[in-house]
């Protein structure tokens, strides 16, 4: 399991390795300054609080590091063989075809690459590589999306999502009653989806995304 101290390490360590200070390496992402100070990675009731992945991605795009370098740092002083696991990965426009989920909607069949990703508790954790502009600007062409299918989903969250028909989008999860969902695009030029559950082959939740 990822612990609230690795993952502020390693944003420590990236910015380090880039010779700034964590509140640099904020400003070099486009967030506010002091988005990675100590002094908010503990509430004042001393809840931990966490980066967001959105803050994350940022900080990879704007160093030109990738998620398996911030892997690296995550597992610095560790013994990161026990501590990585391979995930299954393939293109975003492959994972609407045949032959690469099953019935259950578990990655499948040949033709997915592997890429390293922190050990999880979900087995079936998978990962897309975006192609195209429809996501932009939360995702871009080549960002990279792991999803979770044994993750929990609610209302606001990240999703990928499977039609019968075979059509799979990312997208929010703004809506979900007994019979329907509705989902939001990220890109403000692509209007907003709806389905009856009946059309839906799965639904998985995004648990991260990085170039």
């Amino acid at each position: 399991m990822l612990s609230h101290k690795q993952i502020w390490s390693a944003i420590d360590a990236l910015a380090d390795r880039h010779d700034l200070s964590a509140s640099g390496l904020a400003k070099l992402a486009g967030l506010d300054p002091t988005t990675f100070n100590k002094s908010k990675r503990i509430a004042a009731n001393g809840k931990e609080r966490w980066p967001s992945t959105e803050s994350v991605a940022k900080i990879l795009r704007a160093t030109g590091e990738g998620l398996e370098e911030f892997v690296g740092l995550v597992e610095q002083g560790r013994a990161p063989i026990r501590n990585l696991r391979y995930v299954p990965l393939i293109g975003f426009a492959q994972a609407g075809a045949n032959g690469f989920f099953d019935d259950a909607g578990f990655p499948a069949g040949v033709g997915w690459e592997q890429i390293a990703f922190p050990d999880i508790s979900d087995e079936h954790t998978y990962a897309l590589e975006i192609s195209g502009d429809s996501m932009m600007p939360l995702y871009r062409d080549g960002d990279r999306i792991v999803v979770s299918p044994g993750a929990s989903v609610r209302r606001g969250d990240r999703v990928l999502v499977k039609t019968l028909a075979g059509e799979v989008m990312a997208k929010q999860l703004a809506r979900v009653t007994a019979q329907r969902i509705e989902l939001q695009s990220f890109n403000p030029a692509y209007e907003g989806r709806g389905f009856d559950l009946t059309e839906i082959a799965f639904m998985h939740r995004i648990i991260w995304a990085s170039q």
